[in-house]
């Protein structure tokens, strides 16, 4: 009976076991970073940005302005895990260390080898985001039960990233684009996605760029949520573009694997 049930697991659990037991040797400075990441934005840029805000514009859209970039923080620290987790680890699996093949040596298939990664890139969302989320609770940001999908809203927001950039590393040769993901990338949308001022403040021509980027998204829904009263129409059509960018990412990526990792 216990044979079976192993022989019963889903394959993809072997993937996402061998990264699970690769982050044993990096978990506590992992989460010390998570926690202090927060810990030091929401102090600087809430507390010490912020006081010079609230000065002088009293409320940022109806709130103080530690209570609205907290929230932006959390979407956008899940879109830099996302990112980081499935740029150079994806390529270091292919051609520097080549886990992927040693795992197609065993009965995984490509579809596992994919799935389980991109698993584990949702253990770690779920970790970020979780600590985050706390970090915001004991600055006493966090004004609604709604606050706790907040986590899953983080998650989705950094597999918005991960799955479509996975998909693009398993065809790169050199990690050079990684950089350009990051330069271009990765740092225009922590400035101007709605983090720390509305997009309506942007110039008219660059709203709809903001609208359809989609930290914009996971800014703003993880902002409703934690704040409470989100709308559950804006909150539906946010998590939905999420939803559909993960999607198209991980039908891409079945593509580009399959190619890359034949033998």
């Amino acid at each position: 009976m216990t044979g079976s049930r192993r022989r019963a697991r889903p394959l993809w659990l072997r993937s996402l076991g061998y990264w699970a037991f690769q982050y044993k040797r990096t978990w506590r400075s992992s989460v010390t970073s998570s926690f202090l990441e927060p810990l030091l934005f929401l102090t600087a840029m809430g507390i010490g940005l912020g006081s010079l805000v609230d000065r002088h514009v009293h409320h940022v859209a109806g709130v103080s302005y530690l209570a609205f970039v907290g929230p932006g923080l959390l979407a956008s620290a899940a879109m830099q895990v996302g990112t980081s987790e499935a740029t150079y680890p994806v390529m270091g699996a292919i051609k520097w260390i080549r886990t992927y093949f040693a795992m197609l040596a065993t009965p995984l298939r490509v579809i596992d080898v994919l799935t389980g990664h991109l698993a584990w890139i949702v253990v770690r969302l779920s970790m970020v985001s979780g600590i985050f989320l706390g970090v915001l609770a004991a600055f006493g940001l966090v004004r609604s039960w709604e606050a706790v999908l907040a986590l899953p809203a983080g998650v989705l927001t950094g597999l918005a990233f991960s799955a479509p950039i996975v998909a693009f590393a398993a065809t790169q040769e050199k990690d050079a684009a990684f950089s350009i993901i990051y330069r271009f990338g990765v740092v225009p949308l922590f400035l101007f996605s709605g983090i720390f001022f509305p997009i309506t403040l942007l110039p008219g021509w660059l709203q709809p760029v903001a609208w359809a980027t989609p930290l914009y998204h996971g800014v703003a829904l993880c902002r409703s949520l934690v704040l409470g009263g989100a709308p559950l129409g804006a909150s539906v059509v946010h998590a939905a573009y999420l939803l559909a960018l993960i999607a198209a990412g991980y039908a891409l990526a079945t593509v580009t694997y399959r190619r890359r990792l034949s033998v």
